[in-house]
């Protein structure tokens, strides 16, 4: 049986601005959070992956779960609750967008230990956190039980991706961010998020700061720049970005997580051992699908992974694979 990836965390509702002649007119839903957003583009590459989240059962609530039962996500970690859904609103304002948060209290912030059941812990061969998860409500605890329990049973993976905007106890999340580090095997987080935890420090000597924490490898986005990439004693690894034209980056990072569990899944590397003893030439490879399916997110707008054999036409041929007639 091919190896499972369980995601833990929010799954919500964006709106996304309908613009007509400079001003907002509307909005449009779309299912969105990071951690949804991940599992998405994992079942899209062929992998098995499940979503543990709490959904409200009103109506945006029975939207994404209907979304991810299409998807191919396997639900059944997924816990009912009577709090409303959280909502994210965006509107251009003067040519920039703005950000309206509506998250208080809301279903997915609900999480509790006590909603994570003995088989998540049986079946989960790699467990993938981070997010806005770890900043509202009780499911940063849920989070770091599980990620507790399953250290040393199965590869752990953190993207902080960080929203400082909504940090509302920063001494209390770095912290959270701070165990969580020394737990995961796995850390994968952008310039921008390495930059806000340590400002100020050069990216290469910031990675390998990170990397003392405890993880066997941490992976570090820059955008157009390419990736980065640091192991206890090793050489730094480096990789360019393709290019693209860009549509925009809204989940291109959950994209890229989502490639490179996916690969490290496929390789037998879903253990820390499985991941220390990868050689750097196939960890190349490995960046270099992840750094694909983050590029081909980047050709349309929002959080809209490819599908593998997108991913693999990009990578034999250096172009998009043609719509069908």
């Amino acid at each position: 049986m091919a190896p499972l990836i369980t995601c833990m965390g929010e799954a919500l509702i964006d709106f996304l601005p309908i613009v007509e002649g400079g001003r907002t007119i509307g909005f449009r839903m779309h299912p969105g959070g990071s951690l949804l957003n991940v599992a998405v583009a994992v079942a899209r590459l062929g992998q098995p992956v499940a979503l543990a989240t709490k959904l409200s059962n009103d109506l945006f609530g029975s939207f994404l779960r209907s979304y991810a039962v299409a998807q191919g996500i396997a639900t059944h970690w997924m816990v009912d609750d009577a709090a409303q859904s959280t909502l994210a609103f965006v509107a251009e304002v003067d040519g920039e967008p703005a950000f309206g948060f509506y998250g208080d209290g809301t279903a997915d912030t609900r999480l509790t230990p006590a909603d994570l059941p003995e088989s998540l812990f049986a079946e989960t061969a790699i467990l993938h956190v981070g997010s806005i998860s770890l900043l509202r409500g009780s499911t940063p605890t849920a989070v770091l039980a599980a990620v507790e329990r399953l250290h040393g049973r199965a590869l752990i993976s953190i993207d902080p991706n960080l929203r400082p905007s909504l940090v509302r106890d920063e001494l209390g999340y770095r912290a959270l961010l701070d165990q969580l580090f020394r737990l995961s095997d796995l850390v994968k987080i952008s310039a921008a998020d390495l930059g806000w935890l340590m400002p100020g420090v050069a990216l290469d000597a910031a990675a390998q700061a990170l990397l003392a924490h405890g993880p066997a490898l941490v992976v570090v986005t820059r955008g157009g720049d390419g990736v980065l990439a640091a192991r206890p004693g090793a050489v730094l690894l480096e990789l360019p970005a393709f290019r693209v034209t860009l549509a925009d980056t809204v989940g291109a990072g959950d994209s890229f997580n989502a490639g490179l569990l996916t690969r490290l899944a496929e390789l037998g590397a879903a253990t820390r051992s499985g991941l220390e003893q990868l050689p750097a030439t196939v960890l190349s490879e490995v960046l270099r699908f992840a750094t694909a399916v983050a590029a081909l997110n980047c050709t349309r707008p929002g959080a809209d992974p490819p599908t593998r054999a997108e991913v693999e036409h990009f990578l034999r041929h250096g172009s998009m694979l043609a719509a069908p007639a």
